[in-house]
This record gives structure tokens, C-alpha cells and sequence, in this order.
């Protein structure tokens, strides 16, 4: 797990734009700041001086946490993936080659949610070595690189050149990377049988990874999961996030076939297992 400097967290929560955008210049209360740009990312704030903040943020050398890590870098990463901003997109992939692991982890999921092409390059990069080299950190409970992170990047990206590389990683130890692949792959090929791998996972004996998968399906809104995800053993907030994930991409590819007279039968399906769930 990602581990966090101890900062103490403001209990006043009410803070205005101005508010955050000056604790987060400021460099006297680490918890201010640190708050403050979880803030502006929560609330997608995106005039332009807070963007200019949370890139500032970026090269922070004060918020160090006692693994030298740079817990106020993550939380900007993380805060500017969230605003639909273009011009970020240097700043995050230069966020990529950080020496904190949860620096790039963030980096690699802001940069995915942003979905600037330009990104893939060097998330390829960090790939390098391929799964041989994806090994554990030394004293450390993550691996060399956020393997998961960068790979579901890739797949949203539609990073169809890395499909070699990526396959890989169907086979890594880690399941959460295993997943990664089969939903990049999926994403990549449209193939059925990436998802069925993930529809498997819905059956893991740990709560966290039926988790992840839920997660996973929804996000590659494969159609062939909805009955499995209401079925599974998990919390019903997060089925039914993944299953609007589902109905979503199945609508939205309707539409883009020019169907919209109707909804179809397996959209109806869908809304009637989120009903049941309710």
C-alpha cells in the first residue's frame, strides 16, 4: 500500500477557490497544502491559477515523507488528470521519470484520463525490460514500476503497438496486473476472451481484487459481465458503478451505429439487474 507521510489534515473544509489556490502556494503548513490540492482536484477547479498551482506543485521539494517520498507531487498529479486540462500533459509525463513510485503511479492514471496520445511514448518506456523485469522492490511492497497503472493507460489510449509487450503480463504473479493486461488487451482487441479472464476474477477469494475486476469490467463496459457482476460477492455501490460502466458503453456504441430508436434488450437487462440492486 501507498504510504503517506503523517500530515495533519485542516478540520475546516470550507475553503473557497482563492482559499485553496493560496494554501497551495504557500509553503509554511505542509497540510494545508496538501489538502489543497486534493481539493482543487475534488471540486475540478480549473481556472487557470489553480492549474498554474498544481503544476508548480509538481517539483515541490518541502512535503518529503520518511521513505523520500513526495506526497504533495501525488496529490497534484492526481488533482490535474481530473481537469480535462491539455497543457498539463508535458508536466505529467515528465512526472513519469519521478524517483517516488506513487509519483508515477499518478502520473500514469491522470495521463489516462486525459488520453493525449503523446502520453504513450514514454509510458512505453517505463515498460522496458518487459515482465522480467517487473519485480518487487527490495523492502518495498510495490514493484519497480506501477505496472497496473501503466498498462491500463496504454489500453485506454488504444496503444495498439504495445499489445506485445502487454501480453505478456497476463502471466505476471500479481493479480492486479494480470488484470490490467486482460483489460488493456480487451481494449485493444475487442477480444471476448480478455474479458471472460476478468469475469473469472469476479470469483477471487479476496475482496479486493472482485474489486479491482468489478472496476475493470466496468471501465471496458464488457456486456458479457452484467449478470456475474450482480452476482458477485462485493459491495452493491460498486456493482452498480461497474454496470453503469456497462450500459454506458453499450448506449453510447449504439449511438455511434445510429440505433437509437430503442433500448435494446441488453440494455434493458442491465437496467433491470441496477434495479435490483437498488
Amino acid at each position: 500500500m501507498e504510504q503517506f507521510e503523517k500530515i495533519s489534515i485542516p478540520s475546516d473544509n470550507t475553503l473557497t477557490v482563492e482559499r485553496a489556490i493560496a494554501n497551495l502556494q504557500q509553503t509554511e503548513d505542509l497540510g494545508d497544502r496538501y489538502y489543497a490540492a486534493w481539493w482543487l482536484g475534488r471540486f475540478r477547479v480549473r481556472e487557470p491559477e489553480a492549474i498554474d498551482a498544481l503544476l508548480a506543485a509538481l517539483s515541490d521539494e518541502a512535503n518529503r515523507s520518511p521513505d523520500g517520498g513526495y506526497p504533495l507531487r501525488r496529490n497534484a498529479a492526481k488533482a490535474l488528470g481530473k481537469l480535462g486540462e491539455p497543457r498539463v500533459v508535458p508536466a505529467l509525463i515528465r512526472c513519469l521519470d519521478c524517483s517516488d513510485y506513487y509519483v508515477r503511479e499518478s502520473a500514469a492514471q491522470s495521463l489516462e484520463m486525459l488520453g493525449d496520445p503523446a502520453a504513450i511514448p514514454p509510458l512505453l518506456k517505463l515498460m522496458e525490460g518487459g515482465i522480467e523485469a517487473a519485480q518487487f522492490v527490495p523492502g518495498k511492497p510495490h514493484l519497480v514500476q506501477p505496472y497496473d497503472a501503466i498498462i491500463e493507460a496504454l489500453g485506454t489510449l488504444q496503444a495498439t503497438a504495445a499489445r506485445a509487450q502487454i501480453e505478456p503480463f497476463l502471466e505476471h504473479p500479481v493479480s492486479r496486473v494480470q488484470y490490467a493486461a486482460a483489460r488493456a488487451m480487451y481494449q485493444l482487441t475487442g477480444e471476448s476472451a480478455y474479458g471472460e479472464r476478468l469475469v473469472v476474477a469476479l470469483e477471487a477469494p479476496d475482496l479486493q481484487l472482485r474489486r479491482s475486476a468489478l472496476m475493470d469490467l466496468g471501465a471496458i463496459g464488457y456486456l458479457g459481465a452484467a449478470k456475474p457482476i450482480s452476482e458477485t460477492l462485493a459491495e452493491n455501490s460498486m456493482k452498480l458503478i461497474a454496470l453503469k460502466g456497462i450500459l454506458d458503453t453499450h448506449l453510447r456504441e449504439r449511438s455511434i451505429g445510429g440505433n437509437r430508436a430503442a433500448l435494446s434488450a441488453e440494455a434493458l437487462e442491465i437496467m433491470d439487474l441496477m434495479d435490483s440492486l437498488l
